[in-house]
């Protein structure tokens, strides 16, 4: 199993970063605004894929997602154009 990372863009332009073994379906959470949407999405919708990248591993995709969370938000916009 091939875990990614990816980036959404909120509706408030703020940037949300996780991982998932099916990205299609983790946005499709996110955009439900259910119960397995990520609490910081929440009430924060349309969001926008930014960014997905596969990862490898569980454990890689969780190291790579907090890497990427410690970056500005300069840094990560950056990241957006590579």
């Amino acid at each position: 199993m091939v875990w990614s990372i990816y980036i959404l863009r909120c509706a408030d332009g703020t940037l949300y970063t996780g991982v998932a073994t099916d990205v299609a379906r983790r946005l499709g959470e996110h955009q439900a605004q259910g119960p397995k949407a990520a609490k910081y999405v929440r009430g924060r919708a349309p969001l926008e894929l930014v960014h997905t990248r596969e990862v490898g591993t569980r454990s890689e995709a969780l190291k790579e997602e907090w890497r990427i969370k410690q970056l500005s938000r300069a840094q990560k916009e950056a990241l957006l154009l590579v």
